[in-house]
């Protein structure tokens, strides 16, 4: 009897615990990539819809303008976009409102616009991905007199 035995050889069929590792190390720097990426580019789709949804605010604010002569001021914010009764006294305000469904669009990060207003001229404005005001990147701030 011989008291010596080779040590088992794994075929091609099995991987070592050191391989699989490996493989995961890789996957997970992989992964890690494409999140940072696709997150960038979400913050990136989101400014822009932000950024659409104030330039067509704007043009509902100079139709507004057109139809009742200024823009709503500050104490009638853009509720007088879709509400008559916060419009002042427009005489030709259209009974349906300014917007389509009554509703004032939010920012993309489903928080209200805000609007400055002298009725003369307007600001609006989104805080961004933050929420707070200044910020960088994507939580920059974003106003009506910043569009390109």
């Amino acid at each position: 009897m011989n008291l010596k035995t080779k040590p088992r050889q794994l075929g091609p069929e099995g991987f070592t615990l050191i391989e699989m590792m490996i493989v995961i190390m890789i996957l997970g720097m992989v992964g890690a990539i494409v999140g940072v990426n696709v997150s960038q580019k979400m913050d990136e789709a989101r400014v822009g819809t932000t950024k659409n949804q104030i330039r067509q605010l704007g043009l509902v604010l100079d139709d507004f303008k057109r139809v009742c002569g200024n823009y709503p001021g500050q104490d009638q914010g853009l509720d007088a976009l879709v509400k008559k009764e916060n419009a002042g006294n427009c005489k030709n305000y259209d009974p349906e409102g300014f917007i389509k469904g009554g509703k004032i669009p939010k920012d993309a990060w489903d928080r209200d616009f805000l609007y400055i207003s002298d009725a003369m001229k307007y600001e609006i404005k989104s805080l961004g991905a933050d929420g707070k005001e200044g910020g960088e990147k994507a939580g920059k701030d974003i106003t009506s007199n910043d569009l390109d």
